[in-house]
């Protein structure tokens, strides 16, 4: 059967199972931190993300197992006065990249931003991770800089 991607359904227990599954998968990883979900983000996830409705998960389903989600967070450009979709998260379980997974979910999350009016996608990556930033450089995406001899854009954290 080929890959094929879905919408979650954040109410449907197996669509539950799987993200939770897969984002503790990309968590463990050393380029989501190392570190497993903490059981309470497990727990509350999926209902925290179905009371957003800004919100929206896809899976990459390979025959009937599970193997990349994509979470996607609407946000706002002020310069477009128009919407705009983060991609929070994208993961792939390490034994099925490089096989055009990763693709098929930035697909979907560009249909999505496409059909909610969106002006853009972005997404953060490590330096680091140079496979990901080869798959996303290869989807069309590119480093946020508004004038060059400006330099381009840091992405910065503070916890609160």
């Amino acid at each position: 059967m080929p890959l094929h991607i879905l919408s979650v359904d954040y109410q449907n227990p197996i669509h539950r199972t799987a993200l939770v599954m897969l984002l503790d998968a990309y968590a463990q990883d050393p380029m989501g931190g190392g570190e497993p979900l903490a059981q309470d983000v497990k727990a509350r996830l999926c209902d925290d993300l179905a009371a957003r409705t800004d919100a929206a998960s896809f899976i990459a389903w390979l025959d009937a197992a599970p193997v990349g989600l994509v979470n996607c967070i609407e946000g706002y450009s002020t310069f477009k006065a128009r919407p705009l979709m983060n991609i929070h998260d994208i993961a792939v379980l390490p034994e099925h990249r490089g096989a055009g997974v990763g693709q098929a979910l930035l697909a979907a999350a560009e249909r999505h931003a496409q059909a909610r009016g969106c002006c853009k996608l972005t997404l953060e990556v490590l330096t680091g991770n140079t496979r990901a930033l080869k798959s996303y450089l290869g989807f069309g995406f590119e480093p946020y800089a508004l004038d060059p001899a400006a330099g381009q854009a840091s992405f910065m954290q503070k916890w609160l």
